[in-house]
């Protein structure tokens, strides 16, 4: 017998392969069944009669399938093509529509809740005075107190060489390792961060600080912006604002004399190594949010090779968690040093006399409100509110003129619904009223309002100002001609702002930013390491200001919770990672009735 072979070859014949086993018996009997052959299986022949020809097709089909037994096999696909051919028979239009309703909280329905609680909540008398009984959370530890003065150890490397120590009030400094020039840039307080930053490194180094220069951005839409531009393009570099426009340069020098030193200019001579051009100092980019230990091991070798450096930008260069010697030099600058000009500062505090004086019946308190709801903040939220067609056509030319192409890259989806359940939409004027109101401020409340040009203002103000008739702005409180120095300064109206809403009883913010952080942090400093401040649950108002079944009793209960909160929330201790100007305690302040506990460490 010879052996099986799959490849034939030439002038052989090739042995056929085994037989297949026999099949099962009931398919082994002959014809005995409908449609099967002598031999068991299916024929095209051996359809039943009298089908039609569509049956008579599928007949064919299968018995082909069968005899190859492929029925298995192909089952899958007949069925699908199956349902497709019949999908395709259906009309879609007669069938029934799926309406996916929003998500609870996703779309601004804020103006219905308002009419719908509107006369509840005018007719409510049950709420006692807000603005005397807001604050009732007392810290468990005592109140706390401003320490920042108190002796304590500033580093500095003394020799030039190794670092050192030095007290504060100590006679004298040692020698100054080189000059360091930063640029402040950004808007009002992120300035401020930058300058105060500025101020640590300086004495973590024991350098000499120059004065910073302010590098506007064409957001803040400043005069001296478009010249700015023009320097730059020729130069550049910007030098595009003096610090005295804004603080009281002398003051800060004074104030920080025993600590860091700081000088309007550089000496000639170093100068002259440079050309008399800054552009030609060496510029150091440094990196985010940036340990001391990277200003000790790459900055301080250069600083001592070319006795100057700058670095800009300088906005958040410097880590939040610093040794505590390092802190206290930010609170140094923050809380003590960093006074506003005098013309800011007078101005200031004559809009907090006024409000004081107007709000003489509730024992001069009022509420001070930074409202967030300008043009450029709503459009770069991307939050769509009931503007309609107008709003979508002015929030796209908004974003394409400050934000050129940046809302409008390929592949990039804005969801205004998911942007607003997340509790990021900036609240609009109605929302805030409504949530005061239900927080027990009643109509009578003087309100101070912080803001820049309100989007749509006539609409929009209208409400508030409905539930709450004495609002007032600096422009309202000031006379025209009391006001033209500052006009159109960005920097300059922030400042009067943030002087007002820093005296008052309660602030409250409405969607983050440097502005409030700020004011927070400062507002903590001032009245015993509380912020007094109101901090909205957003994400809870979306969902309230988008339920139709609330009423007005509910809404109040979830208003007064949310205010309770806000009250426990007032004391709040640094975390490593936290902001100092946030946060001042325990690096600026101390415990009241406890002695000093010694927080200062060298910096190794």
């Amino acid at each position: 017998m010879h052996a099986y072979n799959r490849i034939p070859s030439s002038g052989h014949t090739t042995p056929s392969p085994p037989q297949s086993p026999l099949r099962s018996p009931r398919y082994r009997h002959g014809s005995g069944g409908g449609g099967r052959s002598k031999s068991g299986r299916f024929t095209p022949s051996s359809y039943p009669p009298g089908r039609s020809l569509a049956h008579r097709l599928a007949w064919f089909l299968l018995s082909a399938l069968l005899r190859r037994q492929g029925i298995f096999l192909f089952a899958p696909l007949i069925y699908i093509s199956g349902m497709l051919l019949y999908m395709g028979t259906v009309s879609l239009d007669v069938g029934p529509v799926i309406d996916h309703k929003p998500a609870p909280g996703s779309v601004y329905r804020s103006p219905q809740i308002y009419e719908k609680l509107r006369l509840e909540m005018d007719a409510d008398n049950s709420s006692a005075d807000a603005l005397s009984t807001v604050w009732k959370n007392s810290y468990r530890s005592g109140e706390w107190r401003q320490c920042i003065k108190k002796s304590f150890e500033v580093p500095a490397f003394f020799c030039q060489k190794k670092p050192g120590l030095i007290e504060i009030g100590h006679s004298g400094l040692p020698e100054s390792n080189g000059y360091i020039y930063v640029e402040a840039n950004g808007g009002l307080n992120q300035q401020r961060t930058s300058i105060c930053n500025a101020v640590a490194v300086a004495g973590f180094l024991n350098a000499t600080l120059l004065i910073p220069n302010f590098h506007y951005h064409s957001i803040w839409r400043d005069p001296r912006y478009a010249f700015c531009k023009t320097k730059a393009a020729e130069t550049g570099f910007y030098l595009c604002s003096k610090f005295e426009d804004i603080y009281d340069e002398d003051y800060f020098i004074s104030t920080l004399e025993n600590v860091v030193r700081v000088v309007d200019k550089i000496p000639g001579y170093l100068m002259e190594r440079y050309d008399n051009n800054m552009t030609n100092v060496q510029n150091f980019r440094v990196k985010a949010w940036a340990p001391v230990q990277y200003y000790r091991d790459v900055v301080l070798p250069k600083l001592l090779e070319e006795r100057v450096i700058r670095i800009s930008p300088f906005a958040n260069r410097l880590s939040f968690d610093v040794p505590p010697a390092v802190q206290r030099l930010r609170c140094l600058a923050n809380y003590e040093a960093l006074r506003f000009s005098n013309p800011i500062l007078t101005m200031g505090e004559t809009l907090v006399a006024r409000m004081k004086e107007r709000s003489a019946s509730h024992g001069g308190k009022y509420v001070s409100i930074h409202l967030r709801f300008e043009e450029d903040m709503v459009a770069f939220s991307c939050c769509v509110f009931d503007g309609g067609e107008q709003e979508a056509k002015d929030m796209k030319e908004a974003r394409e003129r400050g934000w050129k192409g940046k809302f409008t890259k390929p592949g990039r989806t804005i969801r205004p619904g998911a942007i607003r359940l997340n509790g990021k939409c900036p609240l609009t004027p109605l929302e805030v009223g409504l949530m005061l109101r239900g927080m027990g401020f009643d109509k009578n409340t003087h309100i101070y309002l912080a803001s820049g040009k309100i989007y749509n203002s006539e609409k929009y103000m209208a409400p508030l100002l409905e539930m709450f008739p004495n609002l007032l702005t600096k422009d309202m409180l000031a006379l025209d001609e009391e006001l033209d120095p500052f006009k159109n300064y960005s920097s300059r109206m922030a400042a009067i702002d943030y002087t007002v809403c820093l005296h008052s009883e309660v602030f409250v913010t409405t969607q983050g930013g440097n502005f409030p952080h700020f004011l927070m942090g400062h507002r903590r400093f001032l009245y015993g390491g509380h912020s007094k401040t109101i901090r909205p649950d957003k994400r809870k108002l979306a969902l309230l200001f988008d339920n139709p079944k609330i009423g007005w009793k509910s809404f109040k209960r979830h208003m007064m919770n949310m205010r309770s909160h806000s009250d426990s929330k007032g004391f709040e201790l640094k975390r490593p990672n936290d902001s100092v100007y946030s946060y001042p305690c325990p690096d600026c302040m101390c415990r009241v009735n406890r002695t000093e506990d010694s927080r200062s460490s060298s910096v190794t």
